[in-house]
Protein backbone atom coordinates (compact mmCIF):
# COMPACT_ATOMS: atom_id res chain seq x y z
CA UNK A 1 0.00 0.00 0.00
CA UNK A 2 2.83 2.41 0.88
CA UNK A 3 4.55 1.82 -2.44
CA UNK A 4 1.32 2.38 -4.35
CA UNK A 5 0.62 5.62 -2.48
CA UNK A 6 4.14 6.88 -2.99
CA UNK A 7 4.13 5.91 -6.69
CA UNK A 8 0.80 7.69 -7.12
CA UNK A 9 2.21 10.87 -5.57
CA UNK A 10 5.31 10.65 -7.75
CA UNK A 11 3.37 10.31 -11.01
CA UNK A 12 0.30 12.46 -10.26
CA UNK A 13 1.87 15.72 -11.40
CA UNK A 14 3.16 14.23 -14.64
CA UNK A 15 -0.21 12.69 -15.41
CA UNK A 16 -2.03 15.96 -14.74
CA UNK A 17 0.30 18.06 -16.90
CA UNK A 18 0.20 15.49 -19.69
CA UNK A 19 -3.58 15.33 -19.62
CA UNK A 20 -3.82 19.11 -20.08
CA UNK A 21 -1.31 19.07 -22.97
CA UNK A 22 -3.13 16.23 -24.74
CA UNK A 23 -6.48 17.96 -24.29
CA UNK A 24 -5.06 21.06 -25.98
CA UNK A 25 -3.74 18.96 -28.84
CA UNK A 26 -7.09 17.17 -29.10
CA UNK A 27 -8.89 20.42 -29.90
CA UNK A 28 -7.43 20.16 -33.41
CA UNK A 29 -9.78 17.22 -33.99
CA UNK A 30 -12.38 17.26 -31.19
CA UNK A 31 -13.80 13.91 -30.20
CA UNK A 32 -11.09 11.81 -31.82
CA UNK A 33 -8.41 10.00 -29.84
CA UNK A 34 -4.78 10.90 -30.42
CA UNK A 35 -1.94 8.79 -31.81
CA UNK A 36 0.65 8.47 -29.05
CA UNK A 37 4.07 6.82 -28.96
CA UNK A 38 5.43 5.82 -25.54
CA UNK A 39 9.18 5.27 -25.86
CA UNK A 40 10.39 2.91 -23.15
CA UNK A 41 6.82 2.59 -21.89
CA UNK A 42 7.46 -0.89 -20.50
CA UNK A 43 4.45 -2.53 -18.92
CA UNK A 44 2.04 0.29 -19.81
CA UNK A 45 1.80 2.38 -16.65
CA UNK A 46 1.03 5.40 -18.79
CA UNK A 47 0.00 3.74 -22.05
CA UNK A 48 -2.94 1.72 -20.78
CA UNK A 49 -4.66 4.57 -18.89
CA UNK A 50 -4.26 6.73 -22.00
CA UNK A 51 -5.87 3.99 -24.07
CA UNK A 52 -8.73 3.81 -21.57
CA UNK A 53 -9.25 7.52 -22.32
CA UNK A 54 -9.61 6.65 -26.01
CA UNK A 55 -6.12 7.30 -27.37
CA UNK A 56 -4.20 4.91 -29.64
CA UNK A 57 -0.84 4.12 -28.05
CA UNK A 58 2.24 2.43 -29.49
CA UNK A 59 4.73 1.34 -26.84
CA UNK A 60 8.31 0.92 -28.07
CA UNK A 61 10.45 -0.95 -25.54
CA UNK A 62 13.49 -3.27 -25.78
CA UNK A 63 12.16 -5.74 -23.19
CA UNK A 64 9.97 -8.61 -24.44
CA UNK A 65 8.93 -9.38 -20.87
CA UNK A 66 7.71 -5.82 -20.34
CA UNK A 67 5.78 -5.93 -23.60
CA UNK A 68 4.14 -9.21 -22.57
CA UNK A 69 3.01 -7.54 -19.33
CA UNK A 70 1.76 -4.60 -21.37
CA UNK A 71 -0.36 -6.93 -23.49
CA UNK A 72 -1.88 -8.56 -20.40
CA UNK A 73 -2.61 -5.20 -18.78
CA UNK A 74 -4.26 -3.86 -21.93
CA UNK A 75 -6.35 -7.01 -22.23
CA UNK A 76 -7.45 -6.81 -18.60
CA UNK A 77 -8.57 -3.20 -19.15
CA UNK A 78 -10.36 -4.03 -22.38
CA UNK A 79 -8.22 -1.79 -24.59
CA UNK A 80 -6.15 -4.32 -26.53
CA UNK A 81 -7.28 -2.82 -29.83
CA UNK A 82 -5.86 0.58 -28.82
CA UNK A 83 -2.45 -0.55 -27.51
CA UNK A 84 0.36 -1.89 -29.67
CA UNK A 85 3.67 -3.13 -28.29
CA UNK A 86 6.79 -3.04 -30.47
CA UNK A 87 10.21 -4.29 -29.46
CA UNK A 88 12.94 -1.74 -30.16
CA UNK A 89 14.78 1.31 -28.88
CA UNK A 90 15.15 5.03 -29.52
CA UNK A 91 17.52 4.64 -32.46
CA UNK A 92 14.93 2.54 -34.30
CA UNK A 93 11.96 4.76 -33.45
CA UNK A 94 11.28 6.37 -36.86
CA UNK A 95 11.22 2.99 -38.60
CA UNK A 96 9.09 1.35 -35.93
CA UNK A 97 6.53 4.09 -35.34
CA UNK A 98 6.65 5.90 -38.67
CA UNK A 99 7.70 9.45 -39.42
CA UNK A 100 5.15 12.20 -38.72
CA UNK A 101 2.79 9.59 -37.30
CA UNK A 102 2.21 10.76 -33.72
CA UNK A 103 0.38 13.56 -31.97
CA UNK A 104 2.43 12.98 -28.84
CA UNK A 105 5.56 11.16 -27.74
CA UNK A 106 6.23 10.12 -24.14
CA UNK A 107 9.85 9.66 -23.10
CA UNK A 108 9.93 9.06 -19.36
CA UNK A 109 13.18 7.94 -17.76
CA UNK A 110 14.76 6.94 -21.07
CA UNK A 111 17.06 9.77 -22.12
CA UNK A 112 19.35 8.97 -19.18
CA UNK A 113 20.23 5.54 -20.59
CA UNK A 114 20.28 5.88 -24.39
CA UNK A 115 23.58 5.85 -26.25
CA UNK A 116 23.08 9.32 -27.72
CA UNK A 117 20.48 11.68 -26.19
CA UNK A 118 20.59 14.15 -29.09
CA UNK A 119 20.04 11.38 -31.62
CA UNK A 120 17.13 10.10 -29.52
CA UNK A 121 15.54 13.56 -29.43
CA UNK A 122 15.95 13.84 -33.20
CA UNK A 123 14.22 10.48 -33.61
CA UNK A 124 11.33 11.63 -31.43
CA UNK A 125 11.03 14.85 -33.41
CA UNK A 126 10.83 12.87 -36.63
CA UNK A 127 7.82 10.80 -35.53
CA UNK A 128 5.85 13.81 -34.28
CA UNK A 129 3.40 15.63 -36.49
CA UNK A 130 3.66 19.41 -36.69
CA UNK A 131 2.64 20.84 -33.33
CA UNK A 132 2.92 17.44 -31.68
CA UNK A 133 3.62 17.18 -27.94
CA UNK A 134 6.73 15.75 -26.29
CA UNK A 135 6.41 14.69 -22.65
CA UNK A 136 9.95 14.29 -21.37
CA UNK A 137 10.89 13.12 -17.88
CA UNK A 138 14.57 13.14 -16.93
CA UNK A 139 16.66 12.67 -13.80
CA UNK A 140 18.12 15.93 -12.47
CA UNK A 141 21.72 16.42 -11.40
CA UNK A 142 21.05 18.76 -8.45
CA UNK A 143 18.97 16.20 -6.60
CA UNK A 144 21.68 13.55 -6.54
CA UNK A 145 24.25 16.10 -5.37
CA UNK A 146 22.00 16.95 -2.44
CA UNK A 147 21.16 13.30 -1.74
CA UNK A 148 24.82 12.20 -1.66
CA UNK A 149 25.73 15.12 0.62
CA UNK A 150 22.87 14.40 3.06
CA UNK A 151 23.95 10.76 3.16
CA UNK A 152 27.43 11.87 4.21
CA UNK A 153 29.10 11.08 0.86
CA UNK A 154 30.56 14.55 0.41
CA UNK A 155 33.25 13.61 -2.09
CA UNK A 156 30.66 11.88 -4.28
CA UNK A 157 28.42 14.93 -4.05
CA UNK A 158 31.25 17.10 -5.31
CA UNK A 159 31.99 14.69 -8.17
CA UNK A 160 28.32 14.66 -9.24
CA UNK A 161 28.25 18.46 -9.19
CA UNK A 162 31.26 18.70 -11.50
CA UNK A 163 30.84 15.63 -13.71
CA UNK A 164 29.49 16.42 -17.23
CA UNK A 165 26.95 13.60 -16.89
CA UNK A 166 26.03 14.30 -13.28
CA UNK A 167 27.38 10.97 -12.02
CA UNK A 168 28.81 10.59 -8.52
CA UNK A 169 31.36 7.90 -9.42
CA UNK A 170 32.15 4.71 -11.28
CA UNK A 171 29.55 2.74 -9.30
CA UNK A 172 26.72 5.16 -10.04
CA UNK A 173 24.02 3.08 -11.78
CA UNK A 174 22.66 6.10 -13.69
CA UNK A 175 24.55 6.73 -16.95
CA UNK A 176 23.68 10.44 -16.99
CA UNK A 177 21.59 13.16 -15.40
CA UNK A 178 20.54 16.57 -16.66
CA UNK A 179 20.05 20.10 -15.46
CA UNK A 180 17.31 22.40 -16.73
CA UNK A 181 19.57 24.62 -18.81
CA UNK A 182 21.32 21.69 -20.47
CA UNK A 183 18.24 19.71 -21.43
CA UNK A 184 16.44 22.86 -22.60
CA UNK A 185 19.38 23.63 -24.90
CA UNK A 186 19.34 20.11 -26.33
CA UNK A 187 15.62 20.38 -27.00
CA UNK A 188 16.06 23.72 -28.77
CA UNK A 189 18.90 22.30 -30.87
CA UNK A 190 16.69 19.43 -32.05
CA UNK A 191 13.76 21.64 -33.06
CA UNK A 192 11.57 21.62 -29.95
CA UNK A 193 9.93 24.56 -28.24
CA UNK A 194 9.66 24.18 -24.45
CA UNK A 195 6.30 25.26 -23.02
CA UNK A 196 6.44 24.07 -19.42
CA UNK A 197 8.94 22.66 -16.93
CA UNK A 198 7.85 21.03 -13.68
CA UNK A 199 9.89 19.73 -10.81
CA UNK A 200 8.86 16.17 -9.92
CA UNK A 201 9.54 14.33 -6.66
CA UNK A 202 10.83 17.38 -4.84
CA UNK A 203 9.58 16.07 -1.49
CA UNK A 204 8.18 12.61 -2.26
CA UNK A 205 11.58 10.92 -1.94
CA UNK A 206 12.35 12.70 1.35
CA UNK A 207 9.16 12.28 3.39
CA UNK A 208 9.31 9.03 5.43
CA UNK A 209 7.15 6.19 4.13
CA UNK A 210 5.82 5.52 7.63
CA UNK A 211 4.34 9.02 7.74
CA UNK A 212 2.67 8.69 4.32
CA UNK A 213 1.23 5.34 5.37
CA UNK A 214 0.07 6.13 8.89
CA UNK A 215 -1.17 9.72 8.81
CA UNK A 216 -4.68 10.27 7.46
CA UNK A 217 -4.57 12.49 4.39
CA UNK A 218 -0.76 12.53 4.28
CA UNK A 219 -0.54 11.23 0.72
CA UNK A 220 -3.01 13.84 -0.49
CA UNK A 221 -1.18 16.62 1.37
CA UNK A 222 2.14 15.48 -0.07
CA UNK A 223 0.70 15.47 -3.58
CA UNK A 224 -0.63 18.99 -3.11
CA UNK A 225 2.74 20.19 -1.79
CA UNK A 226 4.46 18.65 -4.82
CA UNK A 227 1.97 20.37 -7.13
CA UNK A 228 2.45 23.76 -5.47
CA UNK A 229 6.25 23.56 -5.50
CA UNK A 230 6.59 22.05 -8.97
CA UNK A 231 6.89 25.38 -10.82
CA UNK A 232 8.68 27.34 -8.10
CA UNK A 233 12.20 27.87 -9.52
CA UNK A 234 14.01 27.36 -6.21
CA UNK A 235 12.30 24.04 -5.47
CA UNK A 236 12.25 22.90 -9.10
CA UNK A 237 16.04 23.07 -9.05
CA UNK A 238 16.09 20.47 -6.24
CA UNK A 239 13.56 18.04 -7.70
CA UNK A 240 14.64 14.47 -8.39
CA UNK A 241 13.22 14.72 -11.90
CA UNK A 242 12.25 17.39 -14.41
CA UNK A 243 9.09 17.01 -16.47
CA UNK A 244 9.23 19.03 -19.66
CA UNK A 245 6.40 19.61 -22.12
CA UNK A 246 7.55 20.73 -25.55
CA UNK A 247 6.19 20.88 -29.08
CA UNK A 248 7.78 20.28 -32.43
Amino acid sequence: MVDRRRRAVRTALVREALRVALAARGRVDPGAGLDIVDLGGGTGGFAVPLAVEGHRVTVVDPSPDALASLERRARDEGVSELVRGVQGDAAELPGLAGESSADAVLCHGVLEVVDDPVQALQAMASVLREGGVLSLLVAQRNAVVLARALAGHLAEARVALQDPDGRWGANDPMPRRFDEAGISAQLADTGFMVHAVHGVRTFADLVPSAFVDSEAGAAESLAELERTASQHPAFRALATQLHILATR
